[in-house]
C-alpha cells in the first residue's frame, strides 16, 4: 500500500482505549466526521472540543489533526456534506415526477425527511451558531440559492413568469419547507409527519398554482 494511505496514532496510548489501530485514510476521515457530527449537534460549535471529538472517535488528537488542522476545518467539512445532501434531496424530489403538484409534495417531504433524520445534521445547516462566519454563511446560503434555482426553473417554465419573480417564489417555497419542518420537529403537540407534510403541501400548492401560464406572460 502506498505511503500515506494509512494513518497511525502517534500519541500516547491510553490502555483502556486501544488507540493506534491502522485504518485507511478515507475510512478514518469518515469515522472522524461521524464522531464530530454527534459532538457538534449535541453541543454546538462553541462548546464542542476537539478533545471530545477525538474521544468519541477513539483516537488521539494528533490523528484528528492529521485530517483536520482545526475545529473550523472539521465543522466546514461536515457542513459542506450536509448542504450537499439537502440540495441533492431537493434535486431528486423535483426529478421524481413531471406532475407539478406531486413535485411540490415531494420537495416538501424531502425537507421534512431531512429534518427528521436521527443524526441531526440539519442543525448544522438550519440552526448553525456560526452564521456570522463568512465561510459558514456562504455554505448555508448555498442551500437556499441552489434549491431555489432548481425550483425557479420549474416555476418559470410552467408559468412564464420572469426569472426574478420565479426566483422569489422559489425562495419563499424553500423557506416555507425548511422553517415549517423545523417547527414540526420541535412542536410538542406531536402532529403526525404525513399530516404535517400534507398541510404544508396544500398551502404551497394552493399558492403556486395561482400563477398559470397565460398569453400575457
Amino acid at each position: 500500500m502506498p505511503a500515506g494511505q494509512y494513518d497511525v496514532d502517534a500519541g500516547a496510548e491510553a490502555p483502556s482505549r486501544q488507540r493506534g489501530a491502522r485504518m485507511p485514510r478515507r475510512e478514518r476521515r469518515a469515522q472522524l466526521l461521524d464522531s464530530a457530527l454527534g459532538v457538534f449537534v449535541a453541543s454546538g460549535y462553541h462548546a464542542a472540543a476537539m478533545d471530545d471529538i477525538a474521544e468519541r472517535a477513539g483516537v488521539s488528537k494528533p490523528v484528528l489533526y492529521q485530517h483536520f488542522p482545526g475545529k473550523m476545518d472539521l465543522y466546514l467539512a461536515l457542513l459542506d456534506i450536509a448542504c450537499d445532501q439537502v440540495i441533492e434531496n431537493c434535486r431528486a424530489a423535483l426529478a421524481s415526477t413531471p406532475d407539478n403538484k406531486q413535485r411540490v409534495a415531494a420537495t416538501i417531504d424531502a425537507f421534512y425527511d431531512y429534518v427528521a433524520d436521527d443524526n441531526g445534521a440539519f442543525r448544522l445547516v438550519f440552526e448553525s451558531d456560526l452564521t456570522n462566519e463568512a465561510a459558514v454563511r456562504q455554505l448555508v446560503d448555498r442551500v437556499t440559492t441552489e434549491c431555489a434555482a432548481m425550483i425557479a426553473e420549474v416555476i418559470r417554465d410552467d408559468t412564464g413568469l420572469p426569472d426574478e419573480a420565479s426566483r422569489l417564489l422559489a425562495v419563499s417555497l424553500v423557506g416555507m419547507a425548511q422553517v415549517s419542518a423545523r417547527f414540526w420537529l420541535n412542536d410538542t403537540a406531536g402532529i403526525d409527519r404525513a399530516d404535517a407534510t400534507a398541510l404544508i403541501t396544500g398551502l404551497a400548492w394552493r399558492g403556486i398554482r395561482g400563477y398559470p401560464k397565460t398569453d400575457e406572460h
